[in-house]
């Protein structure tokens, strides 16, 4: 058996499945002071009658480190960078800790410069002095050449122990150099967040009689990675929540066409669009706090509208959100919202239906207006609003080249046939939307626990980018940590097969069998060396992924519904 279990901003959901036939579901509310409240009133509810012991995995998508970023309440973190040719590393900062230590490497990893250690010690002096435990070491070119950002490395150990360090190599392969820099600044800074809550959710789990049950992290990308990897890599966990709404519908409704998805919680919606049934994917890396980064995620845009979405009225027009004043009435909050207007409708009976009534009632009255005409403007500002999102996202999307996780797909333009929607008020929204859009919408069994059969049903990911010179008789796969000697008759056949290789044994150390066709080649490309007007090598470039994808289809037996899973 497996549980799976998203951390919502207002509610936290979960599932227990034995292989794609959900056994269980339940839904609490989201405790931020303390998520592990919520973690264990789930495990609580869902192995009520149940044998802990044979639960194989627990897996978990969280805001924890999406909220810390958001929030600012991340550690200070030292970012040592050498740059080298091309834009200045300047243009890259982050922080008041931002130091540009001399030395370059090349296009193809030679150095052209040493480090400079003089600099590199006062650099870490100056850290020292400022009380930094959390360090960044990154340098331009790095996946063709870490030897740098070793250096840097070294001298940031000997400093003594209890240091926190991420090296930009270690974290991608990929050749963007203001990317690796935001993306190792981020791991480094949300470390001890991700490590606190591991040792506490692992005391939990020890409390719960599943100890022995694997722990797995959902990513950006719609993959897992299992708990100790995650901690060495937590950047990869951020947006997480996003992802499992993705892979959840791909788990509770298979389609082969072009569909809109619509994740509408308490606080956002999520929009997502499947190009013939597959994920997009942004091209090189999500942005986090207006930081690019080389983080691979589903393509996922959020908007500030939601069930506890506040409803405002000025000079007689009505609005709802985009802030959240705490939850609606219907729950104990103190103002109207939009789930208080769908309970005023006779949309929904939804908590305390009185007292959504008699905050809608006060409202319009204030306002000089009857309470039912308030309440459906705001449901119609709400559907509105989502659906100049859902426009403006397929806009944007065709602007482009789509990116999916199977292929990249040119001159193609996404036409949504339908709509799919998830989330607690989903039901309620189904006709809001049918009529705006004139879209027909699906709504999967147990809507409000998408995210949850998505974290339960997704399986391991990963990428594997490989470089090699055969000038240099070099073979480097930096995130793998593999480094190694090749000779001058290197092939770009065998180096698709290396890539394999690599690939295969890192996921088996997930835990992850690999089938023949899980393994696709993204990039394979070889571009000759010229040095004195003589061809001197090759320098290869390969890309292989094990793409994102779900064990199955979803079994809701008839025991299971979604009255069950209500808060």
């Amino acid at each position: 058996m497996c549980i799976g279990i998203d951390i919502g901003g207002t509610h936290s959901d979960g599932v227990l499945a034995a292989g794609t036939r959900i056994l269980a579901a339940s839904k609490v509310g989201t405790c931020h002071e303390d998520l592990l409240v919520s973690i264990r009133a789930l495990l609580a509810r869902l192995l009520e009658g149940r044998n802990a012991a044979e639960v194989a995995a627990v897996k978990l998508s969280t805001t924890l480190t999406t909220n810390a970023i958001v929030t600012g309440r991340i550690a200070a973190v030292a970012l040592l960078v050498s740059g080298g040719p091309g834009i200045a590393a300047e243009h890259y900062r982050i922080g008041p800790q931002f130091h540009q230590i001399r030395g370059s490497l090349n296009h193809v990893g030679l150095e052209t410069a040493a480090l400079d250690r003089d600099e590199l010690a006062a650099a870490l002096a100056e850290c020292r002095q400022a009380g930094i435990r959390h360090y960044a070491v990154v340098s331009k070119f790095s996946p063709r050449n870490p030897v740098h950002e070793v250096q840097m490395a070294a001298a940031v150990q000997a400093y003594g122990a209890g240091h926190v360090l991420s090296c930009g190599h270690q974290l991608s392969g990929s050749l963007n150099f203001g990317r690796r820099i935001g993306t190792a600044y981020f791991n480094a800074a949300v470390s001890d967040i991700a490590r606190n809550f591991a040792g506490a959710l692992g005391q939990s789990l020890k409390d719960f009689g599943l100890e022995q049950a694997g722990v797995h992290i959902l990513k950006a990308d719609g993959g897992t990675l299992p708990l100790a990897r995650a901690l060495d890599m937590p950047v990869q966990s951020i947006l997480s929540g996003p992802a499992a709404s993705v892979m959840g519908a791909l788990a509770t409704l298979p389609q082969h066409e072009d569909v809109a998805l619509l994740d509408i919680g308490g606080t956002t919606t999520d929009l997502a669009l499947l190009a013939d049934g597959q994920p997009l994917l942004e091209r090189e890396g999500i942005a986090l706090a207006g930081r690019p980064t080389l983080v691979r995620a589903l393509r996922v845009q959020s908007i500030g509208l939601g069930g506890d979405s506040a409803i405002h009225v000025e000079k007689g027009r009505v609005s709802c959100g985009p802030e959240r004043s705490g939850p609606c009435m219907a729950t104990g909050g103190r103002e109207p919202a939009v789930m208080d207007a769908c309970n005023l409708l006779g949309r929904a009976r939804y908590g305390d239906v009185a007292a959504s009534k008699a905050g809608l009632l006060r409202l319009a009255a204030s306002c000089g207006m009857p309470a039912e005409t308030l309440a459906q403007a705001a449901l119609d500002c709400a559907a509105q609003t989502i659906h100049r999102a859902l426009l403006a996202l397929i806009e944007e999307v065709n602007s482009k080249p789509l990116y999916t996780i199977q292929e990249i797909l040119t001159e193609r333009r996404i036409a949504p046939k339908k709509l799919v929607l998830i989330g607690g008020p989903a039901a309620v929204f189904r006709p809001l939307l049918e009529e705006q859009t004139g879209l027909p919408v699906l709504c999967p069994q147990l809507a409000g626990i998408t995210n949850a059969i998505g974290a339960a049903l997704c399986r391991p990911t990963g990428i594997l980018e490989l470089h090699a010179n055969t000038a240099r008789r070099t073979l480097l796969a930096t995130a793998a940590g593999v480094v190694r000697h090749i000779d001058r008759n290197f092939t770009l056949q065998d180096a698709v097969a290396e890539a394999k290789r690599l690939l295969q044994a890192s996921m088996e150390e997930s835990g992850m069998a690999l089938e023949p066709d899980d393994m696709q080649l993204v990039q394979a490309d070889a571009f000759n060396m010229v040095e004195d007007c003589y061809t001197s090598g090759q320098n290869m470039r390969v890309r292989v992924q094990v793409k994102p994808a779900v064990l199955g289809q979803a079994e809701v037996p008839a025991t299971c519904r979604e009255n069950e899973v209500r808060p």
